[in-house]
């Protein structure tokens, strides 16, 4: 199998630059539209998608980004490994704004988003203990050292509903679970990526200290943007340095994020609803179709 990277890219994250044969494609899935048609092209030599999670313009909130849509279309597509970037806040000291963070953990606090490909008809339980892909994740942080990016490996990522940031209370109580930064946008993606059996890692961008350090103000949307510019050409330049770190031949996954939903489905064939296989049929077909 060969590697194709597909690339969602966050808030400030808009384009891939140097795709050779770069081409926008509209990708149709039955789990309604995507967030923006997908820039596909080859980057040093390997196939890559990238999709902006907001649209392109920033036209989709976190709360509506249509996470279903945007994981399905990029395993039609043909992706074998899925690079979330994305901005967070810091809820640490020493995680400082212009800092790269690779997530390892999740703490789940969204409410309004479907959050599985499956459900009533077809229900799954997939495996989550640990919700990115250990390989994948070591290639970013190579690839943000070799950028000579400043990263930090290993990070809980607190997912919370937004469209607001968090009020102070809720950020300090944040800090108290021992979590390390926080966003709006890392759940259910991540989920979904499992459950479409793609390995996943979360490059996360700090642009602030949240609210509730000292000695910096309440979050504001400018500030964010302009660390946001400056960390955008900083995530091109990781995007850029990965295929180095993969390579073409793509093994099975180590960690067997391509195989979570080998002892997943629990609903017996007989009593799987046809509509909904036939909307499983990108993401789950390896073993439907077993």
């Amino acid at each position: 199998m060969q590697t194709m990277i597909g690339v969602i890219g966050g808030s400030g994250v808009y384009q891939i630059d140097g795709l050779e044969g770069a081409d926008w494609v509209k990708v149709a899935s039955p789990w309604g539209a995507p967030s923006d048609e997908v820039l596909t092209g080859r980057l040093n030599g390997l196939p890559m998608a990238f999709l902006p999670r907001h649209g392109r313009g920033h036209v989709h909130a976190p709360s509506d980004v249509p996470y279903r849509a945007n994981i399905d279309a990029l395993k039609r597509l043909g992706c074998t490994d899925i690079i979330a970037v994305s901005a967070v806040g810091s809820l640490r000291e020493d995680f400082r704004p212009g800092d790269f963070v690779i997530v390892d953990q999740y703490i789940d606090r969204t409410f309004a988003r479907p959050k599985s490909f499956f459900g009533a008809g077809c229900v799954a339980h997939v495996g989550f203990a640990h919700p990115t892909c250990p390989r994948l994740s070591t290639a970013c942080a190579a690839a943000a050292r070799q950028a000579g990016i400043s990263v930090h490996e290993g990070a809980t990522y607190v997912a919370m509903e937004g469209p607001q940031f968090s009020t102070l209370a809720e950020s300090r109580l944040y800090r108290g679970w021992g979590a390390d930064v926080i966003g709006m946008t890392g759940m259910p993606e991540a989920k979904l990526a499992r459950e479409a059996e793609l390995c996943y890692a979360s490059i996360a961008m700090v642009t602030d200290y949240d609210c509730w350090h000292p000695g910096h103000d309440a979050v504001d949307v400018a500030a964010v943007i302009r660390t946001l510019t400056a960390n955008a050409g900083n995530a091109r330049a990781v995007i850029a340095a990965l295929p180095a770190h993969l390579g073409p031949d793509r093994a099975p996954c180590p960690h067997g994020c391509d195989r979570a939903l080998d002892m997943a489905l629990m609903t017996a064939p007989d009593k799987r609803d046809p509509a909904l296989l036939a909307r499983l049929d990108a993401v789950a077909g390896r073993v439907l179709r077993g």
